[in-house]
């Protein structure tokens, strides 16, 4: 299958587009919505977001991710990764960072076939579409080994305090996993507010605060039938701290 993981937004032409451009070049491969309201612009919460949802996919997925602010410009590189059987086609920007930095088997290649028609703002349709078909398909386009497959943003952390995704009622994913944190001698801060910890969101009454492990592994805000994101005021980027103590 090709998973799609971009900012595009569910409205307007541009998600449409690249799902006709897939349907042209390989029509026999199913295609899956992954998400299409990643934070936009903004590589560093799609990476840490990414590098979660990959595990309910089987190798030979191909994800075509495109969270591309530097588009048309040479500061960053059309890529091909594998990382552990499983294909990934977009930029290097830094939104396969922590996918590359938690594989295990990683080989990457820099994209250097171009089609014919290739707008200047729109790659996902024109470059990267077509690449993530014909990957699909079996098939490898014009390009070349990169040197190395380390990460493009080695100072990111590999647990990143901050919002990266704040979800439909309001719930706030922290790039933080769940597995790295300790509930019984670590308390959890966001918007100056001490939040604590629950398995469930009936652990706590109706309009109170807690944190959680999501179905993905991450460190996550909510409010028991509410908002999170409207209690604490809450924005992608908003930091988030953990502090020893009981």
């Amino acid at each position: 299958m090709i998973v799609l993981y971009t900012d595009f937004g569910w409205n307007g032409p541009y998600l449409g587009q690249v799902r006709a451009a897939l349907v042209r070049d390989a029509p026999a491969i199913p295609v899956i919505d992954l998400m299409a309201d990643v934070p936009a612009f903004n590589p560093k919460a799609a990476a840490y977001l990414l590098a979660t949802l990959i595990p309910e996919f089987p190798a030979g997925t191909v994800f075509l991710c495109v969270i591309d602010p530097g588009v048309g410009t040479g500061a960053r590189s059309p890529v091909i990764l594998n990382v552990d059987a499983r294909w990934f086609v977009g930029p290097d920007n830094g939104l396969f960072d922590l996918v590359v930095r938690r594989g295990r088997n990683i080989r990457k290649r820099v994209v250097t076939w171009r089609p014919q028609r290739l707008s200047r703002t729109f790659h996902g349709r024109d470059l990267f579409a077509p690449v993530a078909a014909a990957l699909a398909r079996g098939q490898m386009v014009a390009s070349i080994a990169a040197q190395k497959a380390s990460c493009a943003q080695s100072e990111w952390p590999d647990d990143l305090g901050e919002i990266i995704y704040i979800d439909g009622f309001g719930n706030a994913m922290t790039g933080i996993r769940a597995a790295t944190v300790d509930p019984r001698t670590t308390r959890l801060y966001c918007a100056e507010t001490v939040i604590a910890h629950g398995s469930t969101f009936a652990e706590v009454a109706k309009g109170e605060l807690l944190w959680y492990e999501n179905s993905n592994g991450l460190v996550e805000i909510a409010v028991n039938q509410g908002s999170a994101a409207q209690h604490l005021q809450l924005a992608i980027g908003s930091a988030v701290s953990l502090r020893s103590g009981a």
